[in-house]
C-alpha cells in the first residue's frame, strides 16, 4: 500500500492544508503536498516559503 505521500492528489487535495496552499498560493495540490511534507502543518510557515518560491521561480 502506497504511504500518504505517494498518493495522486485529488482536485484541492483530500488535506485540508493542502487545500489551503492550493487556494491561496500558486502552488498546484502536489506542490502543496510536497510543501507540507518538507515543512510540516504551519500554514503560516508554509505560506510564507511557498511566497518566497514564488518570487525565486
Amino acid at each position: 500500500m502506497a504511504d500518504e505521500s505517494e498518493r495522486l492528489p485529488t482536485p484541492g487535495g483530500d488535506d485540508p492544508d493542502v487545500r489551503f496552499l492550493a487556494e491561496n498560493t500558486d502552488l498546484s495540490p502536489k506542490q502543496a503536498r510536497e510543501l507540507i511534507a518538507e515543512h510540516g502543518h504551519d500554514r503560516k510557515r508554509l505560506l510564507e516559503i511557498a511566497r518566497t518560491r514564488k518570487a525565486e521561480g
